[in-house]
């Protein structure tokens, strides 16, 4: 059984992540990469957090992964699963698990980025199963 569709909340774009809010607009997964020291990171953000350079730019990621860690969120209508999912690049990033039903998710399992609509329109990057 699927869980129902569930509607994102919007929240304010932070400085440095309008590139990535853009891009999810678009359909596509974007990660920052830092020009300096040659890495990628999750959250956007203005700032490389390995060597704070501020020479960053966004690029697109596979949006493929694998989830490190899951829990399925019962109390809330519609049930929802969250999890960190350990991208193809090597950065983790919190998502929901969508489109399945919660009790097949496991630990290992390989996803693939989808994204889902927010209150406003706009869209989110959510990850379901490859």
């Amino acid at each position: 059984m699927a869980t129902e569709e569930k509607v994102y909340a919007v929240v304010p774009p932070t400085p440095g992540s309008e590139a990535y809010w853009e891009g999810a607009n678009a359909g596509k997964l974007l990660l920052g990469h830092c020009k300096s020291c040659n890495k990628a990171f999750y959250y956007p953000r203005g700032a490389c957090p390995m060597c704070l350079s501020t020479d960053v730019e966004m690029r697109p990621a596979k949006g493929t992964g694998t989830i490190y860690t899951y829990s399925v969120m019962r109390p809330a209508k519609p049930v929802y699963v969250i999890a960190y999912v350990t991208l193809d690049e090597g950065v983790s990033m919190m998502t929901n698990i969508v489109d399945c039903d919660p009790a097949s998710v496991k630990i290992g399992q390989k996803v693939k980025v989808v994204f889902k609509p927010r209150e406003d329109g706009s869209k989110i990057a959510c990850f379901a199963p490859a």
